[in-house]
């Protein structure tokens, strides 16, 4: 495909002596709140649509992974430090969440539930003050094994600390004996979904802004040659250590509204699953964007709850989504969509539609069949005690029985050839496309 950073809207300045129009000031103000009120009227209304207990469940999931995705997004998205370690924040901003809950219901303090998540926020800036002050002297993969050490360390630690960690049990708490605010007592878990509603439109706004200030641009300018800014008088260890401390507070934040939805802070909270949750949820999405890890929250939530009840293997999938996503789209989920974002806009999309709809039959074949290879792997490998009778989407079938092996073999294989045949008629409507669309702009 092209690249379709060519494709602007400024052919016509192009032109000897064009100068630009300047846009209204309240235009530009407009442009600037109305996809934030239209995300908090979809944050008001989506309890509404989605009324089931497991709805708001999820929603309130997902609400707490877009703060955790978007603090993890500040330090790879935007600063350029792989961390394997950014679940230490979130949990040690869980835990003192959790002991302030609980300090505040035995004095009868009057501190309400809803201004807990700044209790896990200055949890997460100190420790992020602390660890970063040594992690951030390096860049690069000495970051990361560092980041993974202290990772290991903070979580070798909470089976050590019993009175702070609680041990394996965790620590628990009632969100219902706090201070009540308009009468809430945020036992029902519509209250609770708000309460992370609110906070998540909060952090988002506040790490948006950051990106758009000299700060958020330094940050990038670190990420591609930190050489250049430490020419330019600037000190790129200094800026590291201010994106971290910044990233682990929101990582805090994200922990208090998970300690306040569950009740309990245990030490899965600062485990390595849980970074690579939220590596694995900014990488889907898209570290290109703002929005990519907002959309690989979602996605990976969403993938977790729906995964886990249809299969014991579902990490396997995200591994593999992963894996897909690196190779064949760097930009996550969010990056193949805003491609698209030229092509709508010079009306030149529904050119694309013919072959991704070719492409649609033979990719649905490729991951109906490899589905059932690796389920049927599953079974036969590590389920076998069970029997290996089995079925998919209501299909009976006995794994043991070459048929099942043919069947699927020849759907994933089929599949993957059609796929690759139908690839360069895919790549001919994205040139035409493409083409159209610089004529149109132009």
């Amino acid at each position: 495909m092209s690249d379709l950073a060519d494709i602007a809207p400024s052919g016509a300045l192009a032109q000897a002596g064009a100068r630009p129009s300047i846009r209204p000031k309240g235009a530009s103000v407009a442009a600037q709140v109305l996809p934030w009120l239209a995300a908090a009227a979809i944050l008001v209304a989506a309890p509404l649509v989605f009324t089931s207990g497991t709805a708001l469940t999820m929603m309130s999931l997902m609400g707490i992974m877009v703060v955790f995705s978007l603090s993890y997004n500040m330090l790879l998205g935007q600063t350029g430090l792989l961390s394997f370690g950014h679940a230490v924040y979130y949990g040690l901003g869980a835990f003192f969440t959790v002991h302030a809950m609980n300090l505040v219901a035995s004095l009868r303090l009057p501190v309400p539930l809803p201004l807990m998540p700044v209790v896990g926020g200055l949890a997460g800036l100190a420790f992020g003050i602390l660890f970063g002050a040594i992690s951030t002297r390096r860049a690069g993969t000495v970051f990361a094994m560092i980041s993974l050490g202290i990772a290991e360390l903070v979580s070798s630690g909470s089976h050590i600390l019993h009175s702070f960690f609680g041990g394996e049990e965790g620590i628990t708490a009632n969100r219902t004996k706090m201070l009540r605010v308009f009468d809430l007592s945020f036992g029902p878990q519509i209250q609770v979904y708000y309460l992370i509603a609110a906070w998540c439109l909060i952090c988002a706004v506040a790490m948006y802004a950051i990106t758009r200030t000299p700060l958020g641009r330094l940050c990038n300018a670190v990420r591609e040659n930190p050489e250049r800014v430490e020419f330019l008088g600037y000190e790129p260890q200094a800026i590291r250590i201010t994106a971290f401390c910044l990233s682990a507070m929101f990582a805090g934040v994200a922990g208090a509204l998970a300690a306040i939805n569950f009740e309990i802070a245990n030490s899965a909270y600062l485990g390595v699953h849980q970074s690579g949750v939220v590596l694995l949820a900014t990488f889907i999405g898209g570290i290109g964007t703002f929005v990519g890890p907002v959309v690989g929250a979602v996605v990976v939530t969403l993938l977790q709850v729906s995964l886990s009840d249809l299969t014991e293997v579902w990490q396997l999938y995200f591994g593999i989504l992963f894996i897909a996503i690196v190779m064949f789209a760097p930009g996550g989920i969010a990056g193949l969509a805003l491609m698209h974002g030229p092509l709508i806009r010079a009306g030149t999309a529904h050119r694309l539609l013919p072959a991704y709809l070719l492409a649609l039959g033979p990719f649905l074949l490729l991951l109906a069949g490899a589905i059932a290879l690796i389920e049927m792997a599953f079974r036969v490998l590590v389920k076998a005690s069970d029997g290996t009778e089995m079925s998919l989407v209501g299909i009976p079938f006995d794994a043991a029985h070459l048929l099942p092996w043919i069947i699927a073999g020849a759907m994933a294989v089929g599949g993957g050839l059609a796929l690759r045949a139908v690839l360069p008629r895919m790549n001919a409507a994205w040139h035409d496309a493409s083409d159209a669309a610089k004529e149109t702009l132009a």
